[in-house]
């Protein structure tokens, strides 16, 4: 059973974004400081990636512990109790799409990455993320 009233719950979902979330914005912050240049939001690419490395041929999905099903933290391993038989069920067919997609942009020759929100909190994980990318080989 829900906490809240339905109206309340209403609002409080309505606040959520899809993109330009806060640990998104970290990274491109921090992505940026380290040199790494990046096209937003490709609504031509499967699953629509938050950043792309068009140079690199790279794709990268900063996803949301709980929506996306973090394997890292808690966040993402916890099982929603209110309203059970829509939320869980939801949260499965995300984990579900968001392989989807990525095999779909592997099968297109692009580099996948994914980063979760936990990791959005240390600097050191952009760093070696910044890294991961500046590694990879330059396609134009």
């Amino acid at each position: 059973m829900d906490q809240v009233s339905p109206e309340r719950r209403s609002q409080i979902m309505a606040r959520i974004r899809s993109r330009d979330t806060k640990p998104e914005l970290t990274v491109r912050r921090q992505l940026h400081k380290f040199g790494l240049r990046f096209r937003l939001h490709r609504k031509d690419l499967p699953g629509t990636p938050d950043l792309v490395f068009p140079s690199k041929r790279a794709v990268l999905f900063v996803h949301g512990c709980f929506w996306h099903g973090c394997p890292h933290c808690a966040v993402g391993r916890r099982r929603v109790k209110s309203n059970e038989g829509y939320w869980n069920p939801k949260l499965e067919r995300n984990r579900t799409r968001d392989k989807l997609h990525a095999e779909r942009l592997a099968a297109l020759g692009w580099h996948v990455l994914t980063f979760w929100e936990c990791e959005a909190k240390a600097t050191d994980r952009i760093e070696a993320l910044a890294h991961t990318i500046k590694d990879l080989p330059c396609l134009g």
